[in-house]
């Protein structure tokens, strides 16, 4: 199952005129003047291995140089939270992969495309100390060092390490708003300066609004924030979702983000693989998606209405509480007279 981080890489970048954005910003220069950039297209397929799916993804686009030589642009998103030193081993191979594959869809080919391979990384620890060069990752005899490596493979990968990236960089880099928005949120997306950023980004994310597909793209960049924030970025998403979007349509956006949590929950019960189990991940779901919208909402729950949404496993008493919440103030509410009795 594709993470948050997967799913908002993939929709942000699997679009031309964003995956242009992020290219033009990692290719050298000689290459961004060659390439004919009306040519760009996304390719399907990819060469992930099965059980780093979880933790990466990949997009393959095709494009044309101005000679009319084919050129190929491998892109891996790298989403898991540790550097991996063996990255140039993998990107290799997968490289190695989309050249076999256009060999048998190209079989009269006397030739290889040009093939060039970029990895963005916004891991929360810091910069990427992985080696870029596979010949790098082999043990040489020290004697006549060059010599020996002249023999083993040669193979540089392209990176975007967003992590090293000065944010004032990220926000001049040319390119659509939803890009320059994602490389920000993607930079400080699991660092505890992200519920303090926000605010300083409502100018961005007015941009984005405004755009031919604004209301789309705002609904994917909110519950990203929602998923993957804490309780301060929910807060602070939704203080920026006011400022942008009126009232109704801030309401209606995170009433929908509410049916998406319950509906996790239901997925997170199956997964028990038993009745107990889907009981459990159902209640225990609701229960905690109540006070996160709580808090985000502004509503206070002191320790003895947290208590009881936590420990109720009546499902309709949830969905009733669940329901109020989506429309509980700062200044009371039905749900806060309704705790505050006891049954």
């Amino acid at each position: 199952m594709s993470g948050p981080h997967d799913l908002f890489a993939r929709y942000t970048f699997s679009h031309p005129e964003r995956a242009e954005a992020e290219l033009r910003a990692v290719l050298p220069p000689h290459v961004v003047s060659e390439v004919d950039w009306t040519s760009l297209r996304r390719e399907p397929g990819s060469v992930v291995d099965p059980e780093l799916r979880e933790t990466e993804s990949d997009l393959l686009f095709s494009a044309r140089l101005r000679t009319g030589r084919p050129l190929l642009l491998y892109v891996l998103l790298e989403h898991q939270s540790t550097v991996d030193r063996w990255m140039a081993l993998r990107m290799l191979r997968y490289v190695v992969r989309q050249v076999e594959r256009w060999r048998q869809e190209h079989p009269d080919s006397t030739r290889l495309p040009l093939i060039l391979p970029l990895v963005m990384y916004h891991g929360p620890e810091g910069r990427w100390t992985a080696p870029r060069r596979v010949e790098e990752l082999f043990e040489l005899p020290e004697e006549e060092r060059e010599r020996w490596r002249a023999l083993v493979p040669r193979f540089e990968y392209l990176l975007d390490d967003l992590t090293a990236e000065r944010e004032e960089a990220l926000r001049e880099r040319p390119g659509p708003p939803l890009a320059r928005l994602a490389w920000l949120v993607l930079r400080h997306g699991r660092s505890e300066e992200l519920a303090r950023k926000l605010p300083e980004w409502v100018a961005l994310f007015a941009q984005v609004q405004e755009g031919p597909e604004g209301a789309e793209h705002l609904v994917v960049l909110i519950r990203y924030l929602l998923w993957v924030g804490d309780e301060a970025v929910h807060e602070a998403a939704e203080r920026v979702l006011h400022s942008v979007v009126d009232a109704q349509r801030a309401e209606a956006l995170m009433r929908s983000y509410g049916e998406q949590l319950i509906e996790r929950g239901r997925q997170q019960g199956r997964e028990e693989g038993r009745e107990e189990g889907l009981a459990q991940g159902l209640t225990r779901g609701r229960a905690e998606y109540i006070l996160r919208i709580l808090s985000a909402r502004g509503v206070h729950a002191d320790e003895a209405a947290r208590e009881r949404i936590l420990t109720c496993t009546d499902v309709a008493t949830l969905d009733r509480w669940f329901e109020r919440s989506l429309n509980a103030t700062t200044r009371g509410s039905l749900l806060k007279v309704e705790l505050a009795t006891p049954k």
